[in-house]
């Protein structure tokens, strides 16, 4: 391995250490909490937007944010790893087909918007429910399943639907 690629991989980990680095991704929002220097005071400012494109290069890794501020669209690139971040918060999951949105440059409005990634609960709960059955494997369980099944009919047969008599 070059020595260089070993020199930034040790201050990519000394980074993480200090600040968490979330993992992300083009169409999700993102609030990007800043250092901001005036005069002799710091301040911490909050850029909140759109990732529109994320740019992997190791210590070079950025990330680019779009909002809309007065009516105009703004785009800051940030460093990944840049001291002046203090942190990075994920608003939401943005469920896009690209790595690059630079097409939302030209919408406005409801053309513009991105769907949520969602995770339905539900079903992580039913396939919870099916691993402890297979793993424990105890009649108990698999009784009380059968319980909360909704009860089909017993009259009508499969067989029967397509006959005529």
């Amino acid at each position: 391995m070059n020595i260089i690629d070993e020199i930034e991989k040790e201050q990519i980990k000394e980074i993480s250490q200090k600040r968490n680095v979330p993992e992300f991704g083009p169409g999700d929002t993102l609030k990007v909490h800043l250092k901001v220097l005036e005069g002799n005071r710091e301040r911490i400012q909050v850029f909140e937007g759109v990732c529109i494109a994320r740019s992997n290069k190791g210590l070079n890794s950025s990330f680019t944010v779009r909002k809309i501020s007065n009516g105009e669209g703004v785009e800051r690139v940030f460093p990944v790893y840049s001291p002046l971040i203090e942190k990075f918060e994920v608003v939401r999951r943005g469920d896009v087909r690209r790595s690059k949105l630079y097409y939302l440059r030209d919408r406005s409005g409801k053309k513009a918007r991105i769907s949520e990634r969602r995770v339905d609960k539900l079903v992580t709960k039913n396939l919870e429910k099916t691993v402890s059955i297979k793993e424990e494997d105890s009649s108990e369980e698999v009784e009380s399943m059968e319980k909360t099944k909704p009860e089909e009919k017993k009259d009508s047969k499969p067989e029967d639907k397509g006959k005529n008599s």
